[in-house]
C-alpha cells in the first residue's frame, strides 16, 4: 500500500493554471504532490477532510518587507495563517544583504514605518553572511514557515559601495569603479538565485536616524545612467526590476515604460507600485491600465503594475503616516522626531496657515485626498470625538478641519488614532483592475507599516470578493494569486499537479463571512510591548501546507513552527 505523509480528502482541487476545479484526493510524500486521484486514497500519516473546501496552490505575496522579521522570527506566521506559502522580500530598493546594521535601520525605519531598534538588532544579531550566496544559505537554514525569494535592493548596494553620506548626497555620483562594483554585486546576487533588483524614485522615501534624517533613500539619488547600467544585466539574464516611481512625475513613469520596451531588444521585466483607483485623482486607474497596455502591445515591454485587490485603508497615530510626506508642511512635521518639539511646531500659527494651504490645494499629483471629512477618529482620550471625522469635530467647534486635526494631535500625540481610505473604494473599478492582464496582484507591504495598514490576508479577501461579486471565475482568481505570479517571477511555486512542490492552502469558503477586513491588533513577534495591526478571519483557512508540512490549521500553528520546524526554503528562479 502506498504510504502518504499527508492526504487531503475530497476537496475541490484548483491547479493554479486557471482550469476548472475537480473533486479529488491529494496525496503528499517527501514534500511533493505525488497523487491527485478521483478515487479515494488510503489515509496518510495525517489526513485532512477537505470536503466542501478549495484545495489551491499556496498563494504568493510578491511585495513584502519581511527582511528584518525573517531573521528573528522566521515563521512569518501572519502570512502563513492566510494561505500564503511564498513571499518575496527585498522590495523598494531595501535589502539587508550588503549594508551594515546602522545603515539598514536608517533605510528601513521611516519609509517602512518599522522601529529603528528592531531593524538594527535583527541585522546586527543575526548577520552571519558576507554576500548574497551566503545570505541565501543563511535564510534556507532557518526554520522558515514560508518559502522566501529575494530581490537585491539598490539602496543596499549603493550604501555598501559609496557609504551612506555620499549615497544620499545629490551632488555625488558613483565613480566608474564604484559602478562596476555595484554591477558585480548584482551579478553575484543573480548567480546566487535572487530574482532581480529593486529600486525607488519616490519622494516619500526618507531616512530615519540621527545622521541624515531628512534625506531620501539612496536609490532616489541615482542617475538614469546608473539605472541603465544595472538594467542591462537584468535584461541579459531575464530578471526583474521592481520599483516605486515618483508618482508626481509622469515623465519618470514613462522612463520605466521605455526601459522595459522590447520591440528591438529583449524586454526588461518591470513591475511598479501601484495600480490603484486613487480617490484624489479618479483618472489614475484608467490611465495606468491604458499606458501599460500601450507599453506592452505597442512597445513590446514586459511591464506590470502591482495592485492591492482590496480597499486601501490606512490608519495613523497623530500625524505619523507616510502620505504626509507628499506636501511641505507634512514633511516638516515628520522631520521632527522629538514628540515635544513636533507638538510645538503643530501649535504654531504660521505653520498652521501653511498646513491649511497645503490641504486645500486642488491641483497637482497626489495620493492622499486630504479631505478631513473623510478621516474618521477611532481612538482618542477625548471620548466625545471618537467615531467622528475631523470635519465634523471642526464644525462642532467652529474651526477649520485642519485645526481640528492639529489641536487633537498636539493634545494627544500618538493617542489620537484615525483612519481613511486612500484608494480602491469603487467595486467596478476594482473589478476592472483585477481582470487586467497588465496588472499583477501584489503590494501588500507585509511586514511593514505595522501601525498603518494590514493586508496580510489580501488573497483571501480577493477570493471572498470574487465569490460574492462573480466578476471572474474562482479558478481565474486562484490563477492570479498563484500560478500567474509564479510564472512571471520564474518560481517553482503556484501550481498544484503531480510532481509539484507541496505548497498548498485549503480554503474553507464557509468561513467567508465578511469579517476578514475587521481591524485587530496582535503582539509583534520578538518585540515586547509592540502591537501590529492585522486583519484576521481564522475560519477561512482550514490548512496551510509548506514543503509537505501542515504548518497551520484553523488558527493553530504546528508544534515547532518558526523555531524548529523547517518547512520553507529559499526559492530561486527556475
Amino acid at each position: 500500500m502506498t504510504r502518504y505523509d499527508v492526504v487531503l480528502r475530497g476537496g475541490s482541487v484548483f491547479d493554479g493554471a486557471g482550469s476548472p476545479p475537480r473533486t479529488a484526493d491529494v496525496g503528499i510524500r517527501d514534500g511533493k504532490v505525488v497523487t491527485i486521484s478521483a478515487e479515494p486514497l488510503p489515509d496518510g500519516a495525517q489526513t485532512i477532510d477537505a470536503t466542501g473546501k478549495w484545495v489551491i496552490p499556496g498563494m504568493l505575496d510578491v511585495h513584502t518587507h519581511y527582511d528584518a522579521e525573517v531573521l528573528g522570527s522566521p515563521g512569518l506566521g501572519e502570512s502563513v495563517r492566510h494561505g500564503v506559502t511564498s513571499v518575496v522580500i527585498g522590495n523598494c530598493s531595501l535589502s539587508t544583504v550588503y549594508a551594515e546594521a546602522d545603515d539598514c535601520a536608517d533605510m528601513f525605519a521611516r519609509v517602512e514605518a518599522l522601529p529603528w531598534d528592531a531593524v538594527h538588532s535583527a541585522v546586527k544579531e543575526h548577520k552571519d553572511w558576507d554576500g548574497p550566496r551566503a545570505y541565501a544559505q543563511s535564510l534556507a537554514a532557518r526554520p522558515l514557515g514560508a518559502n522566501v525569494a529575494a530581490l537585491l535592493g539598490h539602496s543596499d548596494i549603493r550604501v555598501a559601495v559609496m557609504g551612506l553620506g555620499r549615497a544620499v548626497d545629490p551632488q555625488a555620483q558613483p565613480t566608474g569603479d564604484e559602478l562596476n562594483r555595484m554591477r558585480q554585486m548584482l551579478t553575484d546576487a543573480l548567480d546566487a538565485g535572487f530574482l532581480g533588483l529593486s529600486t525607488i524614485r519616490s519622494s516619500f522615501s526618507k531616512l530615519e536616524g540621527v545622521r541624515f534624517p531628512t534625506r531620501q533613500l539612496p536609490s532616489t539619488y541615482a542617475s538614469w545612467r546608473e539605472y541603465a547600467a544595472l538594467n542591462k544585466i537584468l535584461r541579459q539574464r531575464n530578471r526583474i526590476h521592481q520599483s516605486t516611481p515618483n508618482l508626481t512625475s509622469r515623465l519618470e513613469i514613462a522612463r520605466y515604460f521605455a526601459q522595459s520596451a522590447g520591440r528591438f531588444r529583449k524586454p526588461l521585466k518591470t513591475t511598479l507600485i501601484a495600480g490603484m483607483d486613487v480617490k484624489a485623482d479618479r483618472t489614475t486607474a484608467r490611465a495606468a491600465i491604458a499606458a501599460a497596455w500601450i507599453a506592452n502591445i505597442v512597445g513590446g515591454a514586459a511591464f506590470r503594475w502591482q495592485h492591492l485587490p482590496v480597499p486601501f485603508e490606512v490608519y495613523a497615530d497623530g500625524v505619523d503616516l507616510v502620505v504626509f510626506e507628499e506636501f511641505g508642511s507634512g514633511v516638516a512635521a515628520l522631520n521632527i522626531r522629538d514628540v515635544m518639539k513636533r507638538g510645538e511646531l503643530l501649535a504654531d500659527e504660521s505653520y498652521r496657515r501653511q498646513f491649511r494651504k497645503d490641504l486645500a490645494k486642488k491641483y497637482g499629483p497626489r495620493v492622499w485626498h486630504r479631505d478631513l471629512y473623510d478621516a474618521q477618529i477611532v481612538a482618542c482620550p477625548e471620548a466625545e470625538v471618537v467615531g467622528k471625522s475631523f470635519g465634523q469635530v471642526a464644525d462642532e467647534r467652529g474651526i477649520h478641519p485642519a485645526d481640528a486635526l492639529l489641536d487633537l494631535a498636539v493634545a494627544h500625540g500618538a493617542k489620537l488614532r484615525w483612519r481613511t481610505v486612500i484608494a480602491n473604494d469603487r467595486d467596478d473599478v476594482l473589478d476592472r483592475l483585477q481582470r487586467s492582464p497588465n496588472v499583477q496582484v501584489g503590494f501588500a507591504d507585509s511586514g511593514a507599516h505595522l501601525r498603518n495598514m494590514a493586508f496580510y490576508n489580501f488573497g483571501l479577501r480577493m477570493l471572498e470578493r470574487t465569490q460574492q461579486r462573480d466578476f471572474m471565475p474562482i479558478e481565474a482568481a486562484v490563477h492570479r494569486l498563484t500560478g500567474e505570479l509564479a510564472d512571471w517571477y520564474g518560481l517553482d511555486a503556484g501550481r498544484l499537479h503531480e510532481g509539484a512542490r507541496a505548497d498548498i492552502a485549503v480554503i474553507d469558503p464557509a468561513g467567508f463571512d465578511e469579517s476578514s477586513a475587521a481591524y485587530a491588533e496582535t503582539p509583534f513577534p520578538g518585540i515586547a510591548g509592540l502591537n501590529r495591526m492585522v486583519n484576521r478571519n481564522d475560519r477561512a483557512v482550514a490548512a496551510t501546507i509548506v514543503g509537505g508540512h501542515v504548518v497551520y490549521e484553523y488558527g493553530t500553528f504546528a508544534p515547532g513552527f518558526g523555531t524548529t520546524l523547517h518547512a520553507g526554503t529559499f526559492l530561486k528562479p527556475v
